[in-house]
């Protein structure tokens, strides 16, 4: 399934650029349904920021359900690479519970507007249900389209967030 969403900040593409690239851990408090974010790595060559952060999820589920729920089935690392010359960003996201299973990657481009600036989130989410142990064959198509639309839908949310994010870190003076 594919992730098309788009957010606009009302700030310069500039400021919005370095916000989001370099403040993701700032960004927590702002991300209501993320519990911790790291920044593992962080390489910088020729123009391009390579990150590679750690996230864990799941802040918006009850601490009930969360105690059933393994820690790598809230827990993801993000692989993106920042190009300056072009505002984009490449990315690619590992999940933890079933690396082989789920596949998620995509470009996000921002756009200055004069005083604003679009977020183009673009990519797409690939969930192949015969490969998470214990689904039957019979089931796996079902399984992968449930789980694609159950992600899509968290992803847009967070996409959201992040970016509303940016804005309130930004406003408060990052």
């Amino acid at each position: 399934m594919d992730i098309h969403v788009d957010a606009t900040v009302p700030f310069e593409l500039e400021r919005v650029w370095r916000t989001y690239r370099d403040g993701t851990v700032e960004l927590l408090p702002f991300l209501p349904n993320i519990r911790a974010v790291e920044v593992k790595t962080r390489t910088e060559d020729a123009g391009v920021i390579t990150l590679e952060s750690e996230w864990l999820g799941g802040a918006d589920i009850p601490a009930i359900v969360r105690s059933v729920l393994s820690e790598s089935m809230l827990r993801w690392t993000d692989h993106a690479a920042w190009k300056e010359a072009t505002r984009e960003v490449e990315w690619t996201t590992r999940v933890h519970a079933f690396p082989e299973a789920v596949s998620s990657s995509g470009t996000n481009r921002f756009v200055g507007r004069g005083d604003s600036t679009t977020i183009e989130y673009r990519g797409h989410v690939k969930v192949d249900g015969a490969k998470v142990k214990g689904v039957p064959r019979l089931l796996a198509r079902s399984v992968s389209e449930t789980a694609e639309k159950l992600i899509i839908s968290s992803v847009n949310t967070n996409l959201l967030a992040v970016a509303k994010g940016v804005g309130d870190l930004i406003r408060k003076g990052a």
